[in-house]
């Protein structure tokens, strides 16, 4: 069958490669299921192991199948299978157990190894193909009723985790009610955050460069309730001062220099959420003196959150549907470029590289 990869470590080597038909028996104890994949997300992540910024292929392989946010319909299952059946819609988790502790108690998104096994990313091949089988552990059923969300299922959970990571974490001031949040970045996981945010009745502000007049990402953000605010008029030190200092912010541009910016405008008891993943060599200036004497006078947390376990993609899939009756219309809008067919695969990552304006590439790999 075929599959759209990469030769990790080889810059701009993706290309169309062979694989073999998956079965239910390749998944012990008759756990398999068997997913005709039907469309594939892709993102900046896609972008960067083309870039070989990161990712490594399977042992025994030269080539590493991309694609993380997959969204098809089971074919098969295996005899101990419960929770799917055939015909139903299905996503499915992106990280896989190794050895630690976190790991065996199902929350490998916060496995403490070194190595860590992703599919479509590191060590795993990913869903970017014909057929994929995994365990019913880590396939997701998703409503018919939200089909046409399809591959953002993925990103959601992504979303879905960080805001949950944060109110965990604040359990530590005993009482925290957050009033007011800033999302930094307008791609897929801050608008989608900011979803997240407006169901949970939060004054958001949705900060991006690109100016708000004619802008889909800020059509998005406002349809949610949210105020798009343009980073290249109005700084996040001014917003702050304009607004008030947020409670929450969640990171989401890909940039590491504005990471260490919102440091510096969160309140006090307040929390920052990093999401993003920068795969580069940036160098930037921090006022260390401040950023520390404020983090600790103000008794700030900073928390990383990368990649969902399922209960996340079950949060997810539960806000996206709350969100279709709440915010009617306004997250499918986020689906902007599809690609008919994997043999479009320079197309695909054409429009992740050089349009601006490509929200959310995604491919259309069979009907369904």
């Amino acid at each position: 069958m075929k599959a759209v990869a990469v030769k990790p470590g080889t810059p701009n080597s993706v290309h169309l490669a062979e694989q073999p038909v998956p079965s239910v028996g390749d998944v012990p104890e008759g756990r398999g299921v068997l997913v005709r994949t039907l469309k594939v997300g892709v993102d900046a992540t896609d972008r960067e192991i083309n870039d070989a910024l990161y990712g490594n292929a399977p042992p025994g392989f030269e080539h590493l199948t991309i694609g993380h946010e997959c969204f098809g319909v089971v074919e098969e299952v295996g005899p101990a299978v419960t929770k799917v059946k055939p015909g139903d819609y299905v996503t499915c988790t992106v990280r896989r157990p190794g050895g630690s502790i976190y790991d065996k108690i199902g929350r490998s998104d916060i496995t403490s190894e070194e190595t860590y096994y992703e599919r479509g990313i590191n060590l795993l091949h990913g869903f970017l193909t014909e057929y994929f089988v995994d365990d019913e552990e880590f396939i997701v059923r998703m409503p018919v009723g939200l089909k046409h969300l399809h591959v953002l299922a993925e990103p959601m959970s992504c979303a879905a985790k960080a805001v949950e990571q944060a109110y965990e974490a604040q359990k530590r001031l005993q009482v925290w009610e957050p009033k007011r949040a800033f999302v930094t970045g307008a791609g897929q996981i801050g608008l989608l955050t900011t979803l997240v945010l407006r169901l949970r009745g939060l004054d958001v502000y949705t900060c991006a460069r690109s100016p708000k007049e004619g802008n889909l990402k800020a059509e998005i953000a406002e349809g949610y309730g949210a105020t798009y605010v343009s980073t290249s008029g109005t700084t996040l030190p001014d917003l702050a001062n304009e607004v008030g200092k947020p409670d929450l912010i969640v990171e989401a541009t890909g940039s590491s220099a504005v990471a260490y910016e919102t440091m510096e405008v969160v309140g006090h008891n307040g929390a920052v959420v990093w999401t993003s993943i920068t795969g580069g060599n940036r160098r930037t200036e921090v006022p260390t003196d401040h950023v520390n004497l404020n983090w600790v006078l103000g008794n700030k947390l900073l928390l990383g959150s990368v990649n969902a376990n399922y209960r996340h993609f079950e949060s997810g899939i539960a806000d996206m549907a709350l969100g279709e009756v709440t915010f009617p219309g306004v997250t499918e809008k986020i689906l902007t470029n599809p690609v008919d067919g994997m043999d479009e695969y320079a197309e695909m990552m054409r429009l992740l590289v050089e349009d601006k304006d490509a929200l959310k590439v995604y491919v259309n790999v069979a009907d369904g």
